[in-house]
């Protein structure tokens, strides 16, 4: 199979956007932009009708992914473009919001009809419904014989790999987290695996309730187990990263049973990536640490660590209103509307000579993420995954096994190309913490904290039994930071305790305005 390429023309597929437009989840109605010349434009029913059309119509999903549409129908970063980044890192404390992009965000004020939260559902669903559509179509293809079954197995497993991501990111914003009934048999999002482009299809979707999460957890492995088997171990240069690849469908997979607190399945997993004992590396993939902790954001779109990440280029990006070079960047044209916060710059566990506090930039204001660089044309690439990651998923398993040796030798293998200051003898709760807290360094400025607030909040010891207390946006935060002194700086935002309705966000009201059964199912207090 030929590289994504082909994606920095931005091609739109009419296809992927049905004339049903009356509710974004149960559609997937494509980005407003001017066609002048619009050849590139494929209907459904042509789409799959020869090998180059079927490969196009993949790359259309990737394509709703990296950068979907917003009010108006301006081209912005939801899902997995800024938008994932910044709603991710401005749910946490970590990370500063200075600007009204996402105060809403940030300080938790959100409503049903609130542009972040019901973007961020409605184009995850948009990206659900083409993968949908891809799936049904390759199966078609194959049928007719225009591609070998082995080629569209590999197409619908990128395309379940895509699906599996988005109802993953629905499920931590939407849904309390796996643990928070014995047996989460508590309410989900809707999972959808059938395209919805038909009026028939329609009228089904309208009358769709919310799964619970516990089956919702489960077609998401059903999908990375499908991916996983399906799809190469690697890829040429330039989708190696991409492209979704087995390896990025494993370290997934590790992912998501963390949430599960599946520890075992998370050793499992994260063990098909892992060899060595000291220096880690991947025999599939070939996935290792960069050298140094700038080596991902140095070179975005090649390096050793990113297993899967969203291209922007040039031609084809999230547009200045939703850019990670523009969001993050204080460099000059960088907009600099999110910045590190003193909360974790102060942190005593983050050594004052840790390399990663180099990878910033320090303003008159704040001090700043410089992982995302390339503000002029926006070409950062959206991370989703990384080697290091993986490393301490397992990490943290092992830890929670008992495995303490292991745990903290997968702890310093990401902590200590960083910092002199790695740990010694750790064990139990200490040697979690510590996994834990690494990954807020690690992970600062990638959307990465939300994610772990969610999964251990109900938990209460490892993390904030709820959304932390935040330190509020000023027009001078320098003096605030003190880095590794274990400074709590002044946190005017308050802490909002678990069992408050404001941990999740509310299911957007195009979406009860349109479906009855969702009506009823609201997430309480909204």
């Amino acid at each position: 199979m030929k590289n994504r390429s082909f994606i920095k023309n931005k091609l739109k597929l009419a296809l992927l956007a049905p004339a049903v437009c009356f509710s974004l989840m149960l559609t997937s109605c494509e980005k407003d932009v001017v066609e002048l010349d619009p050849y590139d434009r494929l209907t459904e029913a042509s789409a799959f009708t020869t090998p180059e059309r079927v490969e196009l119509a993949v790359a259309g999903v990737y394509d709703a992914a990296q950068s979907g549409f917003y009010a108006g129908g301006a081209v912005r970063g939801y899902p997995f473009g800024a938008a994932h980044v910044s709603q991710g890192d401005n749910r946490g404390e970590d990370m500063l919001n200075l600007e009204a992009f996402y105060a809403i965000t940030y300080g938790s004020t959100y409503n049903a009809a609130s542009a972040n939260n019901v973007y961020h559902f409605e184009t995850l669903y948009s990206v659900i419904n083409k993968a949908n559509i891809v799936i049904e179509g390759v199966e078609k293809a194959v049928a007719d014989g225009l591609i070998t079954a082995e080629v569209g197995n590999a197409y619908s497993a990128e395309a379940r790999f895509l699906r599996a991501l988005s109802n993953h990111e629905l499920l931590i914003h939407f849904a309390r987290p796996y643990n928070h009934t014995a047996d989460a048999s508590h309410p989900g999002v809707p999972i959808r695996t059938i395209p919805v482009n038909t009026p028939a299809r329609v009228e089904e979707a309208r009358q769709q309730g919310r799964d619970s999460v516990r089956d919702g957890y489960a077609a998401i492995l059903a999908d990375l187990d499908y991916a996983e088997t399906n799809l190469p171990d690697t890829r040429a240069a330039g989708g190696k990263i991409s492209r979704a690849t087995k390896g990025a469908a494993i370290a997934m997979k590790s992912r998501v049973k963390l949430h599960m607190r599946d520890w075992q399945g998370v050793v499992t997993e994260g063990n098909k990536l892992i060899s060595g004992t000291e220096s880690f590396t991947s025999p599939i993939g070939g996935y290792a640490l960069t050298a140094s902790a700038d080596g991902p954001w140095a070179n975005n779109s090649s390096n050793s660590e990113s297993i899967f990440s969203f291209m922007n280029t040039a031609n084809d990006n999230a547009s200045v209103n939703g850019s990670l070079g523009q969001m993050y960047n204080a460099l000059p044209g960088g907009r600099a509307l999110v910045a590190i916060s003193p909360v974790i710059w102060n942190a005593e566990f983050w050594p004052a000579d840790d390399d990663r506090r180099d990878i910033t930039t320090t303003t008159a204001r704040a001090i700043f993420s410089r992982k995302y660089r390339d503000a002029g044309t926006q070409s950062d690439w959206s991370p989703i995954i990384r080697y290091s990651e993986v490393l301490l998923n397992v990490a943290e398993a092992e830890s929670r096994l008992g495995n303490n040796d292991r745990g903290l030798a997968l702890l310093n293998a990401v902590r200590g190309r960083s910092t002199d200051q790695t740990y010694s003898g750790l064990t139990g709760n200490a040697l979690t913490q510590a996994i834990v807290n690494e990954r807020r360094i690690e992970f600062l400025a990638e959307g990465m904290r939300w994610k772990d607030i969610h999964r251990l909040a109900k938990e209460g010891v490892f993390g904030p039994a709820g959304i932390p207390a935040k330190v509020a946006s000023a027009s001078n935060h320098i003096p605030q930071y003190n880095a590794g002194s274990g400074t709590m700086p002044a946190t005017t935002i308050p802490f909002i305790p678990y069992e408050d309705f404001r941990f999740i966000w509310p299911i957007p009201v195009s979406e009860v305005a349109s479906n009855p059964v969702l009506a009823a199912q609201q997430n309480p207090g909204y």
